[in-house]
Order: structure tokens, then C-alpha cells, then sequence
């Protein structure tokens, strides 16, 4: 088995994704970043049967992700990373367009080949070789002719135009807003998001802690 097939196997046997990698440069004895989010179908019933899912305490999918992906950073000999925890914060977002398997959509969120503009990382696993990565897809809007995501939005707080957060909050905390509570219309309307598996509850707890 290859390295690169190990770390595939330990992560999906963790509910995770490998979403991309990189060879970072700015990052003191770690030659390769492997970025790790939610394993689509799956993922939230898993998640729900969790210690911190039912311990009631504060932020219980970091705390889930800290444990599993530090747990998988031991068994590989890696160092893991995480999206939250700071500041300092680590720069996710930057990592995710090094991949070549993020960019940025029509309406400035990120888009992923796989998880489409539903793309999450939990944290990374930082390698102290420099690993081979596979080849990089192609970008799954090139292929979008219609864009849905453009005029997805029900009060254009997020478009062509960019995005008023301020807007959506209020939105959200409306009646009308309800069914942007089970998932963003705009992330939703992505056809690539439509293929990745993510259940309605799962977004619901974003949008919960989003609002």
C-alpha cells in the first residue's frame, strides 16, 4: 500500500475525506499539508453518536475533531492542524486553493470538486516528507452553464454582488428563513453540493451556530 493510500484508508476509517494537499512553504519542518473534512454519505449519523455530540457541552463537533484527527495524526506521524483554536488561526482558506481542488466559486465561497460549495475541512495533517499528491481536477464550475448559485439567494444577500452578512443573520432569525435554517439555498443550489451527500441536519447545526 502506498503512503498516500494509508492516509486515505486511516482517514476514511475516521469518517473523513482526504480534500486536497499541498507542500507548503511557510510551515517549519512539514513538507506536505493533507486536508481532511467530513466523509459524504454517512458523516452525521456517525457524528450524532459521538461522546461530544451528546455531552451537551460547547462545541462539540471541534471537540470531535480534535480528538479524532489527533488521534489520526499519532497513528500516521503527523502533526495536526486545525481551522479554529486561535488566534493565531492557520490559514485554511489559503491551503484550500493551494490544493487545486478548492476555488473560489461565482459567488466567492469556496468550491470543492467533491463536496461542491458545501465543503468543510475539520482539520489537516501536517508530513514531514514531501509526499506525492495525485493529479488535480478540473473545477466543477467550468462545467456550471447555468450558475445556480447566482441567484439562489431569496434576498440576494449573497451573489454576483457579495455577500451582507448582516442581511442573511436577519433572515435567518425571520419565519421566511426557515428553510435556509436546513442548509444555504445558495450552498444547495450547487450542483456539485446536490451529488455530495450531506444530510439537511448536518447544515441545520451549522446554521444554528452561523445565526
Amino acid at each position: 500500500m502506498s503512503r498516500w493510500d494509508e492516509i486515505e484508508d486511516a482517514a476514511s476509517g475516521r469518517h473523513l475525506s482526504v480534500m486536497g494537499a499541498l507542500h507548503p512553504e511557510d510551515l517549519d519542518g512539514l513538507k506536505t499539508v493533507v486536508m481532511l473534512g467530513p466523509q459524504e454519505p454517512g458523516f452525521w449519523a456517525m457524528f450524532t453518536e459521538t461522546p461530544e455530540h451528546r455531552d451537551g457541552a460547547a462545541d462539540p463537533m471541534d471537540r470531535w475533531s480534535e480528538r479524532v484527527i489527533g488521534d489520526l495524526a499519532r497513528e500516521l506521524r503527523a502533526t495536526a492542524l486545525f481551522p479554529f483554536g486561535g488566534p493565531p488561526f492557520q490559514p485554511f482558506i489559503r491551503w484550500a486553493t493551494e490544493t487545486g481542488r478548492a476555488w473560489s466559486s461565482p459567488v466567492g465561497l469556496l468550491v470543492h470538486d467533491q463536496a461542491g460549495l458545501l465543503v468543510s475541512y475539520r482539520g489537516a495533517l501536517g508530513f514531514a516528507d514531501r509526499l506525492d499528491i495525485p493529479a488535480r481536477p478540473n473545477q466543477p464550475c467550468d462545467l456550471c452553464a447555468l450558475q445556480p448559485c447566482l441567484t439562489a439567494c431569496p434576498i440576494g444577500a449573497l451573489g454576483p454582488q457579495g455577500y451582507d452578512v448582516a442581511a442573511c443573520k436577519t433572515h435567518l432569525n425571520s419565519p421566511e428563513g426557515a428553510a435556509c435554517m436546513q442548509g444555504c439555498l445558495v450552498r444547495r443550489s450547487c450542483p456539485t453540493s446536490q451529488s455530495y451527500g450531506r444530510l439537511p441536519q448536518h447544515s441545520h447545526f451549522h446554521m444554528k451556530a452561523f445565526r
